[in-house]
């Protein structure tokens, strides 16, 4: 098993149950266990801010799917949880990014791993911080990276 992290959100519908559904799909989803979950993080749009605010969370999971098969588990419960992509970084009924996979440095068309805004995104530090702190993702661990990052405005739910 690889410990690989997800970083999860939504904006659209009823944020909390589409997240905790999200996550109960991957949960049985073959070739994937979820080793830690963080709270549920209210926080403000980034990138498109003209949009309704997201609930975020991350998981910590353990997979024997390689890094690709990982993102299109990922991809497949999106679609199946009714994820629709018509504007970037627009509303979104869920969002399940693949944000670190132990081992692997990828840089493809479909994959960019650590992802190529995870140092850049409080939304996704502040939950990733909660379960995994000293995870070094590049040159620095997610609490050095968020310590540079403004966080005003995210707001622990539950």
């Amino acid at each position: 098993m690889t410990a690989a992290y997800l970083g999860l959100g939504s904006n659209i519908g009823d944020k909390a149950a589409i997240l905790e559904e999200a996550v109960a799909r991957l949960s049985v989803t073959p070739g994937i266990r979820i080793a830690a979950r963080s709270s549920n993080y209210r926080t403000p749009p980034w990138g498109d801010t003209d949009q309704d605010w997201f609930l975020n969370a991350a998981l910590a999971v353990e997979t024997t799917l390689s890094p690709h098969a990982l993102l299109e588990a990922c991809l497949s419960i999106e679609t199946v949880l009714g994820r629709v992509r018509e504007r970037r970084w627009g509303p979104r009924i869920i969002d399940i990014d693949v944000l670190f996979y132990e081992g692997a440095a990828v840089a493809d068309e479909r994959l960019v791993l650590p992802h190529r805004f995870v140092r850049e995104r409080a939304f996704v530090l502040v939950p990733l911080a909660e379960i995994a702190p000293d995870l070094l993702i590049g040159p620095e661990t997610v609490t050095q990276a968020l310590r540079k990052l403004d966080a005003t405005g995210i707001d622990r739910v539950t």
